[in-house]
């Protein structure tokens, strides 16, 4: 019998049944979606303007620098000389994670980097706290890296004029200081290269990271000079445990080629040239890293690393025995952090306007400029939270959790890599990871491990982001879902 109480149009049919919460929650987004999607966002598109040299600068921008600039003086003390060893760890596992997202990059060059990646092939919650790890990973990177910014500000106003920023006002609360005004000054001057669009801001960064390369390739050859291999004598002081925790917090220092796999949208040829740009960018960076700390280490024993943020310029003024040289390497390393903070802060950008776009955060952060084809409002708002975040927290609490976030979220791109290949192995693919499954394995294996060389203190961090992350997407992303959407029409 007919229910007469339905309504008309339901009557004498069978009306489906809403999925259950299970199905909802595991919801995939087609591939071909995706890539059809490219560029689009609210009011404009985002233009396609980067080459291949263009990106790789971009995953050396974001990469070159922020490990040996800046967390140097972090590591060091936890491993000892054997730090080299520990770039080499953090580095291999990098490598892993690098060929998921060389072949994942040229099947889906989107902006939205791993989250679309996860969203493709785990699910649209297994793709949100992706997407969460990735904002806590660039948004937090970006702050870390500023506070380093401000170390060598002050290393070279010193050399030059004589005057450095009150310690009140260049550091954060429970470093010294009451409010680190360089790190807000540096992330507010990226912020005004982006406002200017993905062109300009490409143009910018190429400038600065030639200027990086230059600076280490001067540090190694002064720095060799004060080489002394009795520093070697005791390798690994404080054994195995410390080794694999400085290479946890060493790990924040690759994300570099993730940062260009945000640039999918904006590529010219993004299928042919983002694998390309991440594996070049990966072998040139991992080797000047392991080759300016074993110099590093090698000049200056590795108990007087502690405390030491602009560790190199220190290097090479105790070296010369001049104030000249290591004024220029603070020059060099502002112009260097910058260009770290300038290609993360877009790299963060971009995933929000991915996120958005797909409804789970709100659309503010999809609006594009008709002019400039950049996210304005998304770059004010993010840059404004980073400038605040990099002035108000310690520098070694930032870069372990990035550390935690990025590997959470390289751990996810190696099980996308596999789950792919068998969902739909049909997808041309211009780069394939060899030994697969094999290699994606180990990936996820090594991130897994370096996670668990964290301190319970990230780990408490994590778990609070993470919570908060869920709170969010069940109040607002799985309510405002597109695809959602897209599947009940």
């Amino acid at each position: 019998m007919l229910d007469q109480g339905a309504p008309p149009q339901q009557r004498g049919r069978t009306v489906p049944a809403s999925p259950g919460l299970g199905a909802r929650l595991m919801r995939r987004k087609p591939v071909e979606r995706l890539v059809a999607e490219g560029g689009q966002g609210e009011g404009g598109s985002l233009r396609r303007s980067l080459g291949l040299w263009q990106l790789t600068m971009i995953s050396i921008g974001a990469t070159l620098g922020t490990g040996i600039f800046v967390v140097l003086g972090e590591a060091v003390p936890k491993a000892g000389p054997a730090v080299t060893l520990s770039f080499v760890i953090a580095g291999l596992t990098a490598l892993f994670s690098a060929l998921s997202y060389a072949e994942l990059a040229g099947t889906i060059p989107v902006a939205g980097s791993s989250y679309s990646y996860a969203y493709a092939t785990m699910g649209e919650l297994i793709a949100w706290i992706c997407g969460w790890c990735l904002v806590l990973e660039y948004g937090v990177s970006v702050a870390a890296v500023a506070v380093g910014w401000g170390e060598y500000l002050n290393e070279l106003l010193d050399g030059t004029i004589g005057v450095t920023v009150p310690a009140a006002l260049s550091a954060p609360p429970g470093d010294g200081g009451v409010f680190n005004l360089p790190a807000l000054i540096v992330v507010l001057l990226a912020m005004t290269f982006l406002l200017g669009g993905a062109r300009e801001s490409a143009r910018a960064n190429t400038v600065m990271v030639v200027v990086k390369i230059a600076a280490l390739v001067m540090f190694c050859a002064i720095g060799v000079q004060g080489f002394r291999s009795g520093n070697y004598e005791d390798f690994m002081p404080l054994g195995m445990a410390g080794v694999s925790a400085a290479g946890a917090t060493l790990f924040f220092s690759y994300i570099g080629f993730d940062a260009a796999s945000t640039a999918g949208e904006e590529a010219t040829n993004a299928q042919r040239d983002l694998p390309r740009a991440i594996m070049l960018s990966l072998v040139i960076v991992t080797a000047l890293y392991v080759l300016v700390a074993a110099v590093a280490v090698g000049a200056r024993p590795w108990q007087g690393f502690t405390d030491s943020e602009a560790a190199l310029a220190q290097i090479m003024r105790d070296v010369t025995g001049q104030a000249f040289w290591g004024t220029l390497l603070a020059f060099c390393a502002v112009i260097a952090i910058a260009s770290v903070v300038l290609t993360v802060l877009y790299g963060q950008t971009r995933i929000l306007f991915a996120m958005s776009r797909d409804g789970l955060v709100p659309r503010v952060f999809s609006r594009v400029h008709p002019k400039t084809g950049a996210p304005r409002a998304n770059t004010l708002i993010v840059s404004l939270f980073c400038g605040v975040l990099a002035a108000a927290v310690p520098l070694g609490q930032l870069a372990d959790a990035t550390s935690i976030g990025t590997l959470f979220a390289f751990a996810l791109v190696n099980v996308a890599v596999v789950l792919l290949r068998r969902t739909r192995p049909e997808m041309p693919r211009t780069f394939r990871v060899p030994l697969s499954p094999l290699l994606p394995a180990l990936g996820f294996a090594f991130c897994v491990w370096m996670m668990g060389s964290l301190s319970a203190v990230t780990w408490v961090v994590f778990g609070v982001w993470m919570a908060v992350g869920l709170v969010f997407y069940f109040l607002y992303g799985h309510r405002r879902s597109r695809l959602a959407s897209s599947e009940v029409k």
